[in-house]
């Protein structure tokens, strides 16, 4: 790792988030001929139901923020989402699911070497492109290899600037798509000329979508469990999401001088506490503090059952076969609803988590299911079953034994640092 180490003062209060205001999300939906839904551009709309103002780096970073917060359903088809250079460059939009999502490239873009070179990494990744309110330029060239679908804006655009649309997309795999149709003159005319997908005030108004989002200390914490999910762990990105909580900075301060004690002085930053633990202790120590951190006034026993499920379940996977960060971070997931108070579907919409670990999380048959029911039997001392399963598991009833003690053990010395 690289660059400045920062440091956190260990002494004092830390701050508290304030509630998040009501937000506002435009979704407009973009159709076939036929009036099939294909999907839905995702607009911004805080502060003014009826349009966008404001800047557009802070509108793209909002409609990152709420796509999976405030419109899970959003998975209905494909999601247009505008995305500024820096979005692209810097991949804040990397944030989006690949499968459903359409990167926007807003036409006040310049295409330029950082850009392109951007581009192909995110088309490696499995995103698409459409090429927003295109202009007919020799500049823009260069980004008809990444359009999948070219937004001709029927507005603002002529037909002889529409003909030289289309002669640059002759011979290019994308899909011309009509925006801001008025009329059904405006649709049979775009229809006529080659258009497929059709977007504007003739077939809806934007449907604004308002709630109050989850905090952002709360989505900061969904992200980093995500990148704890990865394997090998990506030091400098969990560095970087920590950083973003101040409470949660302290108490990994907290929680890496303890365990390393024997050190001959002060770990006085996150990035020497994260290099010195070592990856695996990594997502024990995080998610230690990010448990402390989350349950604030909470009953602390919600906070215990969820480290021991993490450790029991962590201990348990050399025997299943299984990975250790996986099993870990799947106890500690299977109370995340209870401990933010949010359904574990929305959760795991946000998560992207593969499908068997979202399968034991919804209580559906499987491997690591079973592995959770074990800890959550042990808990309830459901003893027939908990028997049941350890055979189904195959384990032996003294390791299974062990490993429970042993989770108990490290939950309470954790919590106590």
């Amino acid at each position: 790792m690289t660059g400045k180490t920062q440091t956190l003062s260990l002494e004092g209060p830390q701050p508290q988030c304030a509630a998040a205001p009501m937000r506002l999300l435009g979704r407009q939906p973009i159709v076939h001929a036929d009036g099939r839904l294909f999907g839905y551009e995702l607009l911004s709309r805080s502060g003014n139901p009826d349009a966008f103002s404001g800047d557009p780096e802070q509108a793209t970073r909002e409609v990152v923020d709420q796509w999976l917060m405030l419109i899970p359903e959003a998975n209905e088809g494909q999601a247009f989402v505008n995305c500024t250079r820096d979005a692209l460059v810097e991949g804040t939009c990397t944030l989006l699911p690949p499968e459903n999502t359409v990167l926007e490239i807003l036409e006040t873009i310049e295409p330029d070497a950082a850009l392109i070179s951007a581009l192909r990494s995110l088309r490696g990744q499995g995103y698409r492109f459409a090429l927003d309110d295109f202009a007919p330029l020799r500049s823009r060239e260069s980004l008809m290899e990444f359009a999948d679908f070219i937004k001709i804006d029927f507005l603002a655009s002529d037909v002889r600037a529409r003909k030289e649309i289309y002669a640059m997309a002759a011979g290019t795999k994308a899909r011309l798509l009509a925006e801001k149709i008025e009329t059904k003159e405006e649709m049979l005319i775009a229809q006529g000329e080659g258009c497929s997908l059709f977007q504007g005030y003739f077939f809806s108004r934007p449907h604004i979508v308002s709630s109050r989002p989850l905090p952002q200390n709360h989505v900061a914490w969904l992200r980093l469990l995500t990148a704890l999910n990865r394997t090998p762990t990506d030091l400098g990105e969990i560095e970087k999401l920590v950083l973003a909580d101040a409470a949660l900075c302290y108490r990994i301060l907290r929680l890496a001088n303890s365990a390393l004690h024997f050190h001959a002085r002060a770990v006085t930053s996150v990035r020497e506490a994260l290099i010195m633990v070592g990856e695996d202790a990594v997502r024990r120590l995080v998610t230690v503090a990010m448990a402390g951190v989350i349950a604030g006034d909470r009953a602390p026993t919600v906070v215990n059952m969820a480290l021991v499920r993490a450790r029991f379940c962590e201990l348990l996977a050399p025997e299943l076969g299984e990975s250790n960060a996986q099993l870990y971070l799947l106890g500690m997931l299977s109370l995340l609803d209870v401990l933010l108070e949010i359904p574990m579907q929305r959760i795991l919409t946000a998560l992207p988590i593969d499908v068997e670990m979202k399968d034991a999380l919804l209580g559906n048959p499987g491997p690591l299911s079973r592995a959770l029911e074990l800890a959550r039997c042990l808990e309830a001392c459901e003893w027939p079953h908990c028997e049941d399963l350890r055979k189904a598991l195959s384990l032996e009833e003294h390791s299974v034994a062990a490993h429970y003690v042993e989770a108990l053990r490290w939950t309470s010395q954790a919590l106590q640092a």
